[in-house]
């Protein structure tokens, strides 16, 4: 798979002061392309836990560095969970997973329709 990062991890979120929310998706269980492709990995997601903020994006999985340019743009644009949760992420592609691990903050995306990021 493909290793891609942008942003703070937790640790260096944690140093810089930041109170922080993580959500951890797993790409093979969650994410319908992957699920197609029988492919695993993770998508992580470190926020700031008062303004939810998106301070960082880490990605294991195939199609990671293709994913983390959108992560770019979001962190670039100080984008929160919430401008996430209210963005299109195309059905049946490996950048759905940055929608779907957005969701993990607020529930449990198992529990979700094939459909309904």
């Amino acid at each position: 798979p493909q290793v891609a990062s942008v942003g703070l991890t937790e640790a260096q979120a944690r140093e810089r002061g930041y109170t922080i929310r993580i959500a951890v998706l797993p790409v093979g269980e969650a994410v319908p392309r992957a699920i197609v492709n029988g492919t695993a990995g993770i998508i992580k997601l470190v926020a700031d836990a008062q303004s939810g903020r998106l301070l960082g994006v880490h990605a294991v999985a195939d199609a990671a560095g293709e994913l983390i340019g959108a992560a770019t743009l979001a962190l670039k644009f100080h984008l929160t969970v919430t401008n996430l949760l209210e963005t299109f992420f195309p059905y049946l592609t490996m950048v759905e997973g940055i929608k779907l691990a957005a969701q993990t903050f607020e529930r449990d995306v198992a529990e979700l329709s094939c459909c309904a990021s």
